[in-house]
C-alpha cells in the first residue's frame, strides 16, 4: 500500500494530529472531566502542553523508543494524554482492563515486556506490586491519584504530576530530543497495542499502526459527517479498541471533545449533563438502560403506564420510518409529534440521548426488539460490524438503510469476501500489523495478501448487498436432524426481556436445544419488592417459583418467534435452568468485555447440561466462585429444571422440507 495524502502532508501519527489541533482548534475544548461534581476542561492548546510535559518527563525517566508503557485505569484525560505522550517519544501504549485480576495483568505485562506502568490509584498500584517479582522488565510505576500511597517506597513509584513537573523543568534540555523522536514517526510506526478479550484462550497482542488508526478514523468520520463540534462520552474500557478508535482516533482526526465521567456510578447522570452528539455502547449498555426504563414504568401510575404503552406502540409502528425520512401519513406524524412531547422527548432526556445525532452498537449482536425500541424514539442508532484486528470498522449502516437483522455494507476502503463455509474475510487499511510475538496466529488469521479471517459466519443479501451475521463460525453448528444451530440468535431474543441478563444456548449435535439463564437482579429484585416477596440472596430469588414461571413465559414467547424463521426454528428452547450465580469474568466464565466463554461454561457446568438432557427434574451442584478480594469459595444449590413449550408444527414442517 502507498502512503496516503494525509501521511505525506505531515499527519502521519496521532502526535502530529495533536500538533495540528493545537494550532487550528487552540481554544476549543479537547477534554472534560467531572471530578468532585464539577466539570473541568482542557483546550487543545492546553492538552498539547500537558502531553508535551509528560512526554519530556518520560524521556527524563528513561523511556526509550520501542518501549511498552502499560496503562491501567478508568477513562480520564490523564490516561489519554499518557497514550499520546508515549507515542510522542516512540514508545507503545498498552491499555489494560482496570478490573482485571493481578494474574491477568501479569500475563499482559510480561508478554509485552512493559518497563513502565501508568495507573490510576492505590488499588492498581497494589496489583502491580503483587506481581512485580514476575515482571522481568518492569522498572517504574506512575500513579495519578495519591490517596493512600504516602508511605509506599517511592524509589520506583512516581506521582503523575511530578513526572510532568520534571519534564517541564528539563524542557530546554530535552525538547529537541522529543521533536526528533516525534518527527521520526511514520504511517507504519506502531500506534497502540491492544489485547484481545481471550474468548477461546490467552489474549493476543494486536499491533495497530498509525496507518490503521488514522485511515480508519478518517473514513469513519467522513461517513458520519463528524466534526470538531461533536461531543462524546468516554466510559468504555480503555483497553477496548472501540474506545481507542472513538476517543483517540476520531477525536484527534476531527478535533471533537472527549468527556470523561466521574465514576461508573455517576455515568448516567454525567451522560445526561453532557448530552453527547456521537455515542457508542455495546448491546449490554442499551439492554441495561431499557431494563431501567421498564422498571420505572412498572412503578408508574396506571394512567402513565397506559400513556407510555399507547405511544410506544405508535412509535414502534412509525418511528423508524420517520427517522429514515420515509413517507408517513399526516395523522400518524401528528400523533408521533404528540408522543415526542409527552413520552419520547422526556425519555430521551432521561437516557441522555437528547442530542445524539449518530449512535452505534457493536461488540456482539443486539436483540432486534431492543434495537427497534431506540430507533422508534427517533434515536439514530446503527449497528456496525468490526473487531480489534480491523481497527473496529468492517461494515457500517448508511442512513436510511438501517435494519436490525443486518450490519450494513462494507465500510469505505474495506473489501469483504465470504468463503464456501460461510466464514467472513476482509482486508483494509485498518488491518492489523501482527499479533505480537505470535507469528503462528498471525499467519493463521491474516494471509500474505492481507485477507483476515474473522471467525464469524454470514452472507450478503443478494437484493440489498447488506451483510448478515449468523453467529461466530465456531459456534454455528447443526442439530442432530441437520437443521442449523445458531445460539446467539436465540440468546439475543431472550435478553430483550428486562429480567433476563444473560442466556447461553446448547444444542450443537443434539436433538433439541436447552439453555442457561441469568436473571437481572435489579429488575427481578424490583419486581420482588413490588410484590412483597422476601429474598436473602441472588440464589434464593433465582430459584423462586414465580421467577421461574416468569422466565418460562419469556422462553415460550421466544420459541414462538424463533419458530417463524424456517432456517433457525430448530433452535427453540426445550428445557432451561436459571443458574444459581451470575456468569462472571472473575470466575473465567466471561471475558472482560462481557462475552461468554462458551467452552469454559459448558465444561464448568457439565453436570447441569447433562441434567438438562437426561430428563432430570432438578440438579444439585457445587460451584467454585471468586470473591472481590480474590479469595476462593464455593456455593451449592439444588436447581429446578423447567420444561418449555415449543412450536412443534413449525418444527415438523421445516424438518419435512
Amino acid at each position: 500500500m502507498t502512503q496516503s495524502s494525509e501521511a505525506t502532508s505531515g499527519l502521519a501519527s496521532v502526535p502530529a494530529l495533536l500538533q495540528r489541533n493545537a494550532r487550528e482548534f487552540a481554544n476549543k475544548a479537547a477534554y472534560r472531566e467531572k471530578e468532585f461534581g464539577i466539570w473541568q476542561s482542557w483546550t487543545w492548546a492546553e492538552t498539547e502542553k500537558e502531553i508535551e510535559a509528560l512526554a519530556l518527563g518520560f524521556i527524563n525517566l528513561g523511556v526509550n523508543e520501542g518501549d511498552f508503557v502499560a496503562i491501567i485505569g478508568r477513562n480520564r484525560p490523564h490516561f489519554y494524554w499518557t497514550m499520546v505522550a508515549a507515542q510522542s517519544v516512540g514508545a507503545i501504549p498498552v491499555p489494560l482492563y482496570q478490573d482485571a485480576s493481578a494474574e491477568e495483568m501479569a500475563y499482559v505485562m510480561e508478554h509485552c515486556g512493559a518497563r513502565f506502568v501508568v495507573c490510576q490509584d492505590q488499588e492498581q498500584v497494589d496489583k502491580v506490586i503483587e506481581i512485580q517479582d514476575g515482571l522481568h522488565q518492569f522498572e517504574h510505576m506512575i500513579y495519578v491519584d495519591p490517596r493512600g500511597l504516602r508511605k509506599y517506597d517511592h524509589h520506583a513509584l512516581h506521582r503523575f504530576v511530578d513526572i510532568q513537573a520534571q519534564g517541564r523543568a528539563a524542557y530546554y534540555e530535552l525538547i529537541e530530543d522529543l521533536k526528533e523522536r516525534r518527527e521520526k514517526l511514520t504511517y507504519d510506526s506502531t500506534c497502540v497495542m491492544l489485547y484481545t478479550s481471550g474468548t477461546t484462550g490467552k489474549p493476543k497482542g494486536v499491533v495497530l499502526s498509525n496507518r490503521n488508526i488514522i485511515e480508519t478514523a478518517k473514513n469513519a468520520s467522513e461517513f458520519d459527517h463528524l466534526n470538531a463540534g461533536d461531543e462524546i462520552l468516554a466510559y468504555l474500557p480503555m483497553a477496548w479498541v472501540g474506545d481507542f478508535i472513538f476517543s483517540v482516533g476520531q477525536a484527534y482526526w476531527t478535533g471533537f471533545c472527549t468527556n470523561c465521567p466521574e465514576s461508573p456510578e455517576t455515568m448516567m447522570t454525567d451522560l445526561r449533563e453532557i448530552g453527547p452528539t456521537y455515542y457508542f455502547a455495546p448491546p449490554r449498555i442499551f439492554e441495561t438502560q431499557l431494563t431501567n426504563v421498564m422498571i420505572r414504568m412498572e412503578d408508574a401510575s396506571p394512567f402513565k403506564k397506559r400513556l407510555f404503552d399507547v405511544f410506544m406502540a405508535h412509535a414502534k409502528k412509525v418511528g423508524p420510518a420517520i427517522l429514515d425520512g420515509k413517507s408517513v401519513g399526516f395523522m400518524d406524524r401528528l400523533k408521533y409529534k404528540l408522543g415526542e412531547l409527552c413520552i419520547y422527548g422526556p425519555l430521551k432526556n432521561t437516557l441522555g440521548f437528547s442530542r445524539v445525532r449518530v449512535g452505534y452498537t457493536a461488540g456482539e449482536a443486539i436483540g432486534p426488539e431492543i434495537f427497534d425500541f431506540y430507533r422508534s424514539l427517533g434515536i439514530n442508532l446503527k449497528q456496525l460490524y468490526g473487531q480489534t484486528e480491523a481497527s473496529v470498522f468492517i461494515t457500517v449502516q448508511p442512513d436510511g438503510e438501517v435494519r436490525a437483522d443486518t450490519v450494513g455494507v462494507p465500510a469505505k476502503g474495506v473489501e469483504i469476501r465470504i468463503e464456501e463455509n460461510g466464514e467472513i474475510y476482509y482486508r483494509s487499511e485498518g488491518t492489523f500489523v501482527e499479533y505480537y510475538k505470535n507469528a503462528e496466529s498471525t499467519a493463521s488469521t491474516k494471509d500474505p495478501e492481507g485477507w483476515v479471517a474473522t471467525g464469524d459466519a454470514g452472507f450478503f443479501e443478494p437484493d440489498t448487498g447488506h451483510l448478515r451475521i449468523i453467529d461466530r463460525a465456531k459456534d454455528v453448528g447443526t442439530m442432530a436432524d441437520g437443521s442449523l444451530f445458531a445460539p446467539k440468535y436465540v440468546e439475543n431474543k431472550l435478553k430483550f426481556y428486562p429480567d433476563i441478563l444473560e442466556a447461553v444456548l446448547f444444542g450443537n449435535g443434539k436433538d433439541r436445544c436447552v439453555a442457561f439463564i441469568n436473571i437481572d437482579l435489579t429488575a427481578v429484585g424490583n419486581w420482588a419488592e413490588r410484590n412483597n416477596i422476601a429474598y436473602a440472596s441472588y440464589q434464593e430469588l433465582a430459584g423462586h417459583p414465580k421467577v421461574l414461571a416468569s422466565i418460562q413465559s419469556h422462553v415460550e414467547e421466544v420459541n414462538k418467534s424463533v419458530a417463524q424463521d424456517e432456517m433457525l426454528s430448530g433452535c427453540q428452547v426445550h428445557r432451561f435452568v436459571v443458574l444459581h450465580k451470575e456468569l462472571d469474568a472473575d470466575d473465567g466464565e466471561m471475558t472482560r468485555t462481557r462475552k461468554v466463554r462458551r467452552v469454559i461454561v459448558a465444561d464448568k457446568f457439565k453436570d447441569i447440561v447433562d441434567a438438562l438432557y437426561d430428563g432430570s427434574p432438578q440438579i444439585s451442584t457445587t460451584t467454585e466462585v471468586t470473591y472481590e478480594d480474590g479469595r476462593k469459595g464455593a456455593i451449592s444449590a439444588t436447581l429446578s429444571i423447567v420444561d418449555a413449550k415449543v412450536q412443534t408444527v413449525t418444527t415438523q414442517k421445516v424438518a419435512a422440507e
